[in-house]
């Protein structure tokens, strides 16, 4: 899901170098740090937060063909 995540954002941003994805896994779910550079926060983003759900939403199928709970956080 990791791959799936920086996948998405670098095809997104301006600056693919930049993407950053950090994991952080417990006992019942795993959370997902999606860093990008501060100018391209809003192409991640998207209008009205469209793209970021859209991610989300991704990710959620693909945690549950696994039988996990994913959070995705987008940060600077």
């Amino acid at each position: 899901m990791k791959e799936l995540i920086e996948l998405i954002a670098r095809s997104l941003v301006d600056n693919p170098d930049q993407v950053q994805v950090i994991e952080t896994e417990n006992e019942s779910s795993v959370l997902f740090e999606l860093r990008v550079a501060p100018e391209d926060m809003g192409k991640v983003i998207g209008k009205q937060g469209k793209i970021a759900k859209s991610i989300r939403t991704l990710t959620k199928a693909a945690a549950a063909k696994a039988g996990k709970r994913v959070v995705v956080e987008i940060m600077r």
